[in-house]
């Protein structure tokens, strides 16, 4: 049985946002240049979401990702190699280069899958939850999607067998206010965070923009999930600063972007260190980036054979 999840500070959570978000910067010039064989969707922006939840779990507890998930996969602890590689289609990524960015998984730190399907990642989560509770480990499920699979007969049966069997897992609703380019004021109703109230467990809504209080808020819903508590909705209120997938600039040049632009969350997180640790992160976190760049480069691209 696991542990609690580990303790973190600002520099950690600074780091692994850094991580994050220059881990994208590279893909999309390399897609540019290109070298990525498939379709990219991008969390810049989103990046506290993905740092302050995974920063109470621990590798054995797992997550469920989605179609925009580098930044959970990062958070989580993902080698920045392998995922480099899968995504530039190389022979040393994850999946031998043939499966890309909406299908990575790495069961060995609880990552049990990015998933190209609209909410197709809750059933799982519930499922791996039921796992942990059957095993008697104080494990946790984590499942991560977007307001967009809120509309989704999954959420909804996901929320009624997690509430009915007490199951050990915590519900995050990336909500970057877009389901591809309609805005949530079409396509939902109420408050999502409210929806766990019909079900008789907590729900909350917090702001995506400081990490330290998504950290904080994911740490109760975790720890209630981890003493048998149940299930937890959070809504975390963010924004993706760049388009539905590359390529795609809807939406961005709209006043409401510029809002959230003066509110990067990575600049938020810096702000809370001095220069000089901050400059060493940025330092450290550029050379893991760049070697994860050489190591993918110098892999060998996938075949049409590789993958018959």
């Amino acid at each position: 049985m696991s542990g609690p999840g580990p303790s973190r500070d600002a520099a950690w959570h600074y780091r692994s946002m850094l991580l994050c978000r220059r881990f994208e910067e590279t893909v999309h010039e390399q897609y540019d240049l290109g070298n990525v064989p498939g379709p990219l969707h991008l969390s810049i922006g989103q990046e506290a979401v993905a740092a302050g939840v995974c920063s109470s779990l621990t590798d054995t507890d797992v997550i469920t990702s989605t179609h925009r998930g580098h930044h959970h996969c990062v958070a989580k602890g993902a080698d920045l190699g392998k995922l480099m590689a899968e995504l530039l289609g190389r022979k040393d990524g994850y999946s031998r280069g043939r499966n890309g960015s909406m299908h990575l998984a790495d069961t060995s730190i609880g990552l049990l899958g990015t998933n190209g399907i609209v909410g197709g990642g809750i059933p799982i989560a519930v499922g791996a939850a039921l796992a942990i509770q059957l095993r008697g480990s104080s494990d946790v499920a984590v499942c991560f999607f977007g307001d967009g699979a809120t509309a989704t007969g999954n959420f909804a049966e996901a929320l009624n067998i997690a509430a009915l069997w007490k199951l050990p897992i915590v519900f995050v609703c990336e909500n970057n206010q877009f389901a591809e380019m309609t805005p949530t004021s079409v396509h939902v109703a109420g408050q999502l965070w409210r929806r766990a109230d019909a079900h008789d467990f907590p729900g909350m809504r917090v702001q995506g923009t400081e990490v330290s209080i998504v950290a904080a808020t994911a740490r109760a819903a975790v720890a209630r999930a981890r003493a048998g508590g149940g299930p937890t909705l959070l809504e975390v209120m963010t924004y993706r600063l760049s388009g539905h997938y590359v390529g795609d600039p809807s939406n961005r040049d709209h006043p409401m972007a510029e809002r959230w632009r003066a509110r990067d969350p990575l600049t938020i997180a810096r702000r809370e260190l001095d220069d000089g640790e901050a400059d060493r992160i940025d330092a450290e976190v550029e050379a893991e980036i760049q070697d994860a760049l050489g190591r993918a480069l110098k892999s060998e691209p996938v075949s049409v054979e590789d993958i018959a």
